[in-house]
């Protein structure tokens, strides 16, 4: 990273949705050069009438270049990497001729396979990141944020740094050596959550009033947890008690799966409670929680795609 002052980095964001619009706007508003990359829809709003950001302290409207041409990434320094689970290996195909040698890659995205394909894929200097927010693009150009919004990041030589300019943009981040126990963690509340909100169409404070729902999340939470003990990955913190906090700090909140699902988009169940089910069976662990609720979710994306 260029030696200069902590004003005025210039940061791609690759993947400007919900995620992406709300890092993208807070590291603009503190004066950042900011690139949101993304579809055609929100760059052309944004373009005309600015970034709202619709958080749950401030409303501003923000002026930042967006495009839908992912050669933008060409003067980044930093790119937050925020497209789906899904798209992660063509994505990243698709900005390597542009990237320049010395940026570095945050994969702020779901799951705990991204940063090691993104690393696979790309010579630049890749850190994983843990993403704990809840947002959603209200409309095209519009982002609303209804709670949260910090990161973990791994450890390596430019964390401290980053994690440093990002608190500057009022980003709370942690620094953590254990990132991959620290990204198992969200994967773990995201299993408990993301298909029943998804399922439900609920959001997550409204999910654990649900006669039997608590429960139904802890034998999900212990799925995971047998899955990532016997797979020698340590996950700090009690899950279920995350999973409860959830519900409180983010209660307006409905999944990115319940989300994708209601507007007919791919979904990432695979990236999350599938993911555990193939790591359970390749450890000869049962999950049928887990793999219940992948199925369903799956069933019902078709629906919704057979559906006029």
């Amino acid at each position: 990273m260029n030696k200069q002052g902590e004003q005025g980095l210039r940061f791609a964001i690759m993947g400007a949705g919900a995620v992406g619009c709300y890092f993208g706007g807070m590291l603009a508003r503190a004066g950042h050069q900011v690139t949101l990359i993304g579809r055609g829809a929100h760059v052309q709003a944004i373009r005309q009438q600015g970034l709202r950001l619709d958080t749950q302290t401030f409303d501003e409207t923000l002026h930042v270049t967006a495009t839908t041409d992912v050669a933008a990434v060409r003067d980044a320094q930093i790119v937050l990497f925020c497209v789906k689970s899904t798209d992660t290996v063509s994505a990243a195909a698709q900005i390597a001729p542009h990237l320049d040698p010395a940026a570095i890659v945050l994969s702020l995205q779901n799951g705990v396979e991204n940063a090691e394909l993104l690393k696979a894929a790309l010579p630049q200097h890749v850190i994983a990141a843990v993403v704990y927010v809840a947002t959603e693009m209200a409309g095209p150009g519009h982002l609303r944020h209804h709670g949260r919004g910090e990161l973990t990041i791994g450890a390596s030589a430019e964390s401290e740094r980053i994690a440093s300019l990002f608190t500057a943009a009022a980003i709370p981040v942690q620094v953590s050596a254990n990132v991959v126990g620290a990204q198992w963690a969200k994967l773990i509340i995201n299993c408990a959550y993301n298909a029943i909100s998804a399922i439900t169409q609920m959001p997550y404070g409204r999910l654990m009033q649900g006669e039997g729902i608590e429960a139904l999340m802890q034998s999900v939470v212990d799925e995971c947890r047998a899955v990532s003990d016997a797979a020698g990955i340590h996950v700090p913190g009690d899950s279920m008690q995350e999973v409860r906090r959830i519900a409180q700090t983010m209660a307006g909140q409905f999944s990115s799966t319940a989300q994708d699902l209601a507007r007919g988009k791919p979904n990432e169940i695979d990236h999350l409670n599938g993911y555990v089910c193939r790591q359970a069976q390749a450890l000869g662990i049962s999950t049928p929680v887990n793999h219940a609720l992948t199925c369903l979710v799956k069933l019902l994306a078709e629906k919704k795609q057979e559906t006029p």
